[in-house]
């Protein structure tokens, strides 16, 4: 039985943020939620990401703190400017925890949210556990120097934890609420040629995950994903199986491009992670396939 922590995050409104506040709270540990705005709540303390504004005996006497915060990136269209707030809000928000760990006598735990797309958007077949050398393009960037605003903390001997989330798959919000819609409507389409790979994760192991990081003494990049990625093809026969829906469609490569323009190659992309570290931490998923992530995610 792990010993009652006090943990405070950062984003606790959000997708995950909500789940893992309330798994955490059930596993007896005490949290603080960091709002903006005004804090009328007991278990809420006001900050500022983009400034100082932050209780710093809050984090003093914190054992764990999560940072979950940053602008959506599933926004469309992804325009210069909201590029920009895409990774400001991220920097911003991890620099400012960071730093305030940093400042503590006995500095907290950090724990980081990352993304998979810090290994590029296109890695082929190539397995990739943690200790794999990081991609390029845009979000590949964003997720870099999001990691690397932790320093602050890392120079301060804090354990430091990268949380290198895939595809959360759950149909009260992200991207699976999105994809079953068309699915349910029209019908399954494979993207592309359907041979690349999708790494995905179930919100409750996402969840699980996390509140099992905090309890251990795990350091470095952590894959948030499933041990059994699934090629597009895969998934579209597994998702349209799930809603009772056919799966006959094509979706042509130059078709998504001339429709989407640079979003198409992450709908194309090839990602294959490996969980290397949370396997080797011990943690077991309660979802371990694609049957039983869209089983748990979807709404009845």
């Amino acid at each position: 039985m792990t010993d009652a922590l006090r943990v405070v995050v950062g984003g606790a409104s959000g997708f995950l943020g909500g789940p893992l506040v309330d798994e955490l709270r059930d596993r007896g540990h005490a949290v603080t939620r960091l709002v903006r705005g005004s804090a009328h709540d007991a278990d809420a303390s006001l900050w500022d990401p983009y400034g100082s504004d932050l209780d710093q005996r809050l984090i003093d006497d914190a054992d764990v703190v999560i940072n979950l915060s940053g602008a959506p990136i599933q926004r469309w269209p992804r325009t210069a400017k909201y590029q920009q707030e895409i990774l400001r809000s991220r920097i911003a928000a991890t620099s400012t925890l960071a730093r305030a760990v940093a400042r503590s006598k006995r500095p907290a735990a950090l724990l980081s949210a990352s993304g998979m797309s810090y290994y590029g958007a296109d890695r082929g077949d190539t397995l990739l556990p943690e200790s794999e050398s990081a991609g390029d393009g845009f979000l590949a960037s964003v997720s870099q120097q999001w990691e690397a605003a932790t320093e602050p903390a890392v120079t301060a001997g804090a354990r430091v934890c990268f949380l290198r989330t895939s595809l959360v798959l759950d149909e009260s919000g992200g991207a699976l609420k999105l994809m079953a819609i068309p699915f349910r409507r029209y019908g399954g389409a494979v993207l592309g040629s359907g041979d690349q790979y999708m790494s995905y994760i179930s919100r409750v192991d996402w969840v699980r995950a996390v509140a099992h990081l905090a309890e251990t003494d795990v350091a470095g990049p952590v894959n948030l994903a499933n041990a059994d990625p699934v090629t597009n093809r895969q998934f579209t026969r597994a998702l349209a199986e799930a809603v009772d829906a056919k799966a006959f469609l094509k979706a042509p490569a130059p078709v998504l491009k001339l429709a989407l323009g640079g979003l198409s190659d992450e709908l194309l992309g090839s990602l294959r992670l490996e969980p290397r570290a949370l396997s080797q931490s011990g943690f077991s998923f309660e979802t371990p396939d694609i049957a039983s992530t869209l089983k748990r995610g979807l709404k009845p």
